[in-house]
């Protein structure tokens, strides 16, 4: 099993962090219920919220409400917002409403927003006293999507970390995968470590409540998106222990972070090449043609989504770019310090946000890419400057082999656009 090697010019976990505490430039945590809805099969999740949380959600998913998702919002109305009615009475009426027309939900998250959040709606109370009135058929939990408590990956990170408390208890030693992923690339995960002979395998999420999703002190648990801090620490909480690797994005950190299993469940070197050896050959291929035009391109991230680091290195040690700054709204050292050992040195690396420093400095860098929030992607693409969306990396199915192509890819193609309109505008 070949390691990966440690940049000849030192990584990046022991360089200073550039700590910013301004104005913020993120989408709120209520985004994440887009694919959280999506993975969790028999769940409904109720924004407690306004009607622009509800044009949010319905617009992000891009589904109509008549088609009826598995989410929807309790609209507080003026009367809720003023104390003139009993939110909690006009709460737990409308959950009736909702479990009597569908019977198929087996889990129901309460989610406070901004609104509820600031007129101090108690919606862990509410989610106890409902519990007790609809168990055992469903389970209520809550948890913030606020964009006063939550960025843009907190949602996912908050909701998973509501579900740990509630998890069965268990002695036997069992492997925890934690966080969403589309289920093709979670059957791919699935199947390379079957292959390597890993048994009693367990997801957080699972597809459906019924699974057996248990915790406890003989409990592995390893991390496939690096934004879920809060749900590490309650799985450490309850006694499991954390398998650390940087995260599988491309080719060297899904190899990374399959070998750090591997190692935990002694699957031998020989067993371990058997297994990847194939879907590795197709990563490097794939990475190595959609990486022809970022080589020695310079790459700025600002902070969004805290898949900026391993990102970075990706793109760094994987194909050819420079970063010049790697921002993140939250550093976790737990989480993320594999892949900053492996992030060659040089670039500024920046926890939190203030933006209009952050838009100095990447106007000052003039960097080939930036990475960034769709609210700042117009006015930097009319200074001349080149922009991904960082929401497209978390909607787009990015982990593992088979997706490391695509993942260089979305890098690829702004740039790419670039040089062709470059050329049309010469001629």
């Amino acid at each position: 099993m070949n390691v990966p090697l440690t940049p000849t010019n030192g990584g990046c976990r022991g360089a200073p962090v550039l700590k910013e505490r301004g104005q913020r430039e993120v989408f709120c945590g209520l985004t994440g219920i887009i694919w959280l809805h999506r993975k969790m099969q028999d769940a409904f999740f109720l924004v407690v919220g306004s009607r622009t949380c509800a044009h949010l959600l319905q617009s992000a998913a891009g589904v109509m409400i008549f088609a009826e998702p598995r989410f929807g919002t309790a609209i507080l109305e003026e009367s809720d917002l003023a104390g003139m009615a009993d939110a909690h009475e006009e709460l737990d009426r409308e959950v009736a409403r909702l479990l009597e027309r569908r019977p198929d939900i087996r889990q129901l998250f309460l989610v406070g927003s901004c609104p509820s959040e600031v007129i101090k709606i108690d919606l862990a109370r509410a989610a106890e006293r409902l519990s007790k009135v609809h168990a055992p058929h469903v389970r209520v939990l809550n948890y913030s999507g606020s964009g006063i408590e939550t960025t843009f990956t907190e949602g996912e990170d908050a909701c998973l970390a509501s579900m740990v408390p509630v998890l069965k208890d268990t002695t036997a030693r069992e492997l925890l995968l934690v966080g969403a992923l589309p289920d093709v690339v979670e059957d791919q995960m699935l199947s390379l470590l079957g292959d390597m002979g890993i048994e009693n395998i367990r997801l957080l999420p699972a597809r459906r409540i019924d699974e057996t999703t248990a915790v406890g002190s003989n409990t592995v648990f390893a991390l496939t998106q690096p934004f879920l801090g809060e749900t590490h620490a309650a799985l450490e909480r309850r006694g499991a222990r954390h398998i650390a690797a940087p995260f599988p994005f491309g080719e060297e950190g899904t190899t990374a972070w399959l070998r750090a299993i591997a190692s935990e469940f002694g699957v031998s070197a020989e067993t371990f090449d058997k297994v990847t050896a194939a879907p590795r050959a197709r990563a490097r291929k794939a990475i190595s043609q959609a990486a022809e035009v970022l080589r020695g391109k310079s790459i700025f991230f600002f902070p969004d989504s805290q898949l900026e680091i391993p990102l970075a290195r990706f793109l760094t040690r994987e194909c050819g770019m420079t970063a010049v700054e790697v921002g993140s709204p939250y550093i976790h050292d737990a989480l993320h310090g594999p892949d900053l050992d492996l992030l060659p040195a040089g670039p500024q690396i920046a926890e939190g946000q203030d933006v209009e420093k952050q838009l100095d400095r990447a106007l000052a860098a003039r960097p080939d890419l930036t990475v960034c929030g769709l609210g700042l992607a117009n006015p930097l693409e009319a200074k001349g400057i080149t922009t991904k969306w960082a929401i497209e990396l978390v909607f787009t199915p990015v982990h593992f082999y088979e997706q490391a192509g695509d993942l260089a890819g979305l890098f690829s193609r702004p740039v790419r656009r670039k040089q062709l309109l470059q050329l049309e505008a010469a001629e």
